[in-house]
């Protein structure tokens, strides 16, 4: 975490988090250890069973190589219990599996030009079809449901801008953006089934039970040979390898050598990586599940949803197949104490100023929903690894020969990491340079990124 001078200070995941609803049915891999003790070396050595983590140890492994190699993911505390499995705040993590489609296009483009725009889009999109396949290949058994998705404006002003910039996007005859459609005021609260919408734009998306979907490819690999140690926290990796190749990477348990390091801890990249402390900052979010008193009698509601309140605050939402909702945000709660969330590391508890701000949130934002009797009965807090400059960091580490990054995907991640991953496995595994990976050229991690001064998140530049 980064302190209010600017120093890094170490900070690691809470061993008393809050339960968030997507872990209320553990598997049997959540406190799984492969072996008693650490191995003494591994090829591979991945921080972090996570999504990100989970993802790179699959598709390393998921090839026809003959001798695949060897594999250790070490994770703080319960397999897949960080952000992956807490679904939280700004944006879209968790089970939303939401593409960025239009409503950063026209930043991006003028922020890093049409193509690399274009890049971002045609990854995320992807992701769509690439879970989809993965879902029906390994029969994974993790809700997985294809939909459509409502982004809602409240603020006529900011509906109006995004349908001018959305405009000039198609003018440019962008292929990419042909599948979002824009609904006006005048039917926008009709059609999306939110109060007051001044405008909405709808567009291909899916949903899943994140926990159960990151498990299943973690029970996969350990089939093939992974070793999977939980409750092993990462403190400390040698800052260059032995005379053979080695990193020593330190944790409570012991040591363990490895040629190549996976860094996957996303919010909590600093305390491993003390030169991204400045460019990935752990940020809280908070999230909720919201139910009936009988779920088979919930009013009927078919797609997620993102509602924009203005130009910062917004709220995320996915309907469940079992009749209840999740919705996170809250931002605006939060807004006159930027303690509260970010360079924050706490999930042990609550966030006082936004705990109560789902109460009545369905009567209060969706038509039909007045008498429904909705209330809260799961809430809970996640840490986020959000970038500076609001891209994430893919690729190999400046300056540290044989060691990887995929941390800071701005809440964002799901669109973003299983193919994200393919690439750093095809990096490992196959020698490829990123840019062979064919991956976004914005999301490779770089010195000049790491000494920038802007901060995006916090809306300044350069930061103080």
């Amino acid at each position: 975490m980064v302190s209010t001078n600017g120093e890094t200070k170490r900070s690691y995941p809470s061993p008393n988090s809050t339960l968030p609803f997507w872990r209320t049915e553990p598997h049997e891999l959540d406190d799984h250890r492969s072996t008693e003790k650490l191995p003494e070396e591994c090829d591979v050595l991945i921080i972090g069973a996570g999504y990100a983590g989970s993802a790179t140890a699959y598709h390393l492994l998921d090839s026809k190589n003959p001798s695949p190699p060897s594999i250790v993911l070490l994770e703080a505390r319960q397999a897949c219990s960080g952000a992956s499995a807490r679904n939280d705040w700004f944006l879209l993590q968790g089970g939303h599996l939401r593409p960025e489609v239009y409503f950063g296009m026209a930043d991006y483009i003028a922020k890093f030009g049409v193509e690399a725009a274009v890049e971002i889009t045609n990854h995320e999109v992807s992701h769509i079809q690439a879970i989809k396949t993965i879902v029906e290949r390994e029969k994974i058994d993790c809700d997985f449901t294809l939909t459509r998705t409502f982004d809602v404006f409240l603020d006529e002003a900011m509906a109006i801008g995004c349908k001018e910039a959305y405009d000039k996007i198609v003018d440019r005859g962008l292929t990419s953006i042909q599948d979002a459609h824009y609904t006006p005021a005048k039917y926008a609260e009709r059609v999306c089934g939110v109060k007051d919408a001044k405008g909405c734009f709808s567009f291909t998306a899916a949903h899943l039970w994140p926990y159960k979907f990151i498990v299943h490819l973690l029970a996969t690999t350990v089939a093939k040979g992974l070793n999977l140690q939980t409750h092993t926290p990462v403190t400390h990796v040698s800052s260059a390898p032995d005379s053979s190749g080695y990193y020593v990477v330190t944790t409570p348990r012991g040591t363990i050598k490895s040629k190549k390091i996976v860094h996957a801890s996303n919010g909590f990249t600093a305390s491993i990586l003390p030169e991204y402390s400045q460019a990935i900052v752990p940020c809280r979010g908070i999230c909720c599940r919201i139910v009936t008193p009988d779920l088979k009698k919930a009013p009927y509601l078919n797609n997620s949803y993102t509602v924009r309140a203005g130009p910062g605050p917004c709220e995320y939402l996915i309907s469940r197949v079992d009749g209840s909702i999740i919705v996170g945000g809250a931002k605006v709660a939060m807004s006159e104490d930027k303690s509260v969330w970010y360079g924050n590391t706490d999930d042990s508890t609550l966030i006082e100023p936004a705990q109560d701000f789902f109460d009545g949130y369905m009567q209060r934002t969706f038509v039909g929903w007045e008498d429904s009797g909705a209330y809260v009965d799961h809430i809970w807090t996640g840490i986020m690894g959000y970038t500076t400059d609001l891209q994430p960091h893919v690729g190999a580490v400046p300056h540290r020969p044989n060691q990887y990054i995929l941390a800071g995907f701005n809440g964002h991640g799901m669109p973003i990491i299983f193919l994200a991953a393919k690439g750093i496995a095809e990096m490992i595994r196959d020698g490829k340079s990123f840019e062979q990976t064919g991956l976004p050229r914005v999301y490779k991690t770089t010195e000049k990124r790491l000494q920038s001064k802007e901060n995006e998140l916090l809306g300044r530049n350069p930061r103080n």
